[in-house]
């Protein structure tokens, strides 16, 4: 492959690697605050479990994927300096505004959610969870936005060969960006719907002293699931209404073979969950089908990934649609040998995480909801005896 076959393919492995951990972290990080809220009002030992089981899950994946994200900053700036110059006056806006949301607030409340069991008042405490939620879609938005920008350059207009912002209304209502977000949204409820899903048919078909407590997960991920995945395919095409005209003509016609198996595979998923909820008070009960839900567990993560790769393919040749090539986007000066050399790094990198996250969690799984170690009562010495 020449050099600029290899600066995509690098961009497809790193942003799709760390798409894994976003996906998740938006679907878990809402679900976790509506279990936060039910342990605030009723105040029990059990729903106190349950927050603080799926809350580590979700800590747990929030943080190994925060590195990822540092090696996208990365490779950003290695291979497209092209897109930097020409664009990003426009482009930079968005993204400055998710790192400025991502790594200040919602990293603090974050923080403020995990350090302040015990000693924040208790609606406070909640409240940190909805507003890490808050601040990581504002993120996902902001993302989402300078995205489709490059879709479509809405609110900018070329002077003396750069991008200029005009109009930050239409960059933030972008018409390829007004379905997009809500879809990548529904698609991390559905995403995570179906890992409560699978951890719980694991932990069933183990059996043990735990089964109360994954029959209820199980439960909440199909419902969870078939109210993301009904707002995914329901969203997935409205976005056609806002697709630039031929972006799956012609050369681009690579994307559209992604796009129509995402869409299959997702209602193939509809019909699925949606013949799980009338049965999902006996799904915990039969053993015979959690094998099965295992096996669905990392499906909705590959169709995640379809979907983004035919969104990015359509767009080919251009980086910014109909303005700036992706062969004028590359830094130049590259060689094959140095984006194969990074190529290599990166994958090994965000590789090496993914797994350490799939180790983490699957560890937390096995182990169960005992000796959880988010919302744990510190030790303190004891007394010193006087005489």
């Amino acid at each position: 492959m020449d050099a600029l076959d290899l600066a995509r393919t690098q961009f497809a492995v790193t942003g799709s690697l760390h798409f894994l951990f976003v996906l998740l972290t938006l679907g878990l990080a809402p679900l976790v605050a509506i279990m936060h809220t039910r342990w605030t009002r009723s105040g029990t030992a059990e729903h106190e479990r349950t927050v603080r089981f799926w809350g580590q899950v979700y800590v747990t994946n929030y943080a190994v994927g925060i590195v990822t994200g540092l090696v996208m900053e990365f490779q950003f700036g290695l291979s497209w300096s092209g897109l930097s110059r020409y664009a990003g006056d426009v482009f930079g806006a968005p993204l400055a505004m998710e790192t400025l949301v991502a790594f200040f607030l919602e990293s603090t409340f974050l923080g403020l959610w995990i350090f302040g069991w015990g000693r924040l008042p208790k609606w406070l405490h909640l409240a940190c969870i909805w507003a890490v939620t808050l601040t990581a879609y504002a993120s996902a938005w902001f993302i989402m936005a300078a995205n489709s920008f490059l879709q479509n350059p809405a609110g900018a207009v070329e002077r003396g060969g750069r991008m200029e912002l005009i109009d930050a209304a239409a960059l933030f209502t972008n018409k390829t960006l007004v379905f997009s977000f809500p879809h990548v949204i529904s698609a991390g409820l559905f995403t995570a719907g179906m890992v409560l899903v699978g951890a719980s048919a694991y932990r069933l078909r183990r059996g043990g002293e735990d089964a109360a407590f994954f029959t209820r997960s199980m439960r909440t991920g199909v419902v969870t699931a078939a109210i993301g995945i009904t707002l995914t395919v329901g969203y997935g095409y409205a976005q056609f209404g806002g697709i630039q005209e031929g972006k799956f003509d012609g050369d681009t016609m690579a994307g559209l073979p992604l796009a129509l198996m995402m869409e299959i595979g997702n209602l193939v998923f509809f019909v699925a969950v949606f013949l799980m909820l009338p049965l999902v008070r006996f799904l915990p009960r039969w053993r015979w089908t959690h094998r099965f839900l295992m096996f669905l567990t990392p499906v909705p993560f590959v169709l995640a990934i379809c979907g983004w790769l035919a969104r990015e393919l359509g767009r080919q040749p251009w980086m910014v649609w109909k303005k700036l090539t992706v062969a004028d986007a590359m830094s130049p000066g590259l060689t094959p040998g140095m984006i194969t050399a990074s190529l290599v790094g990166f994958t090994a990198v965000l590789g090496l995480l993914a797994l350490t996250d799939y180790a983490l969690i699957a560890r937390l799984i096995r182990r169960g909801p005992r000796d959880l170690d988010l919302g744990a009562a510190e030790e303190r010495p004891a007394p010193a005896l006087s005489y």
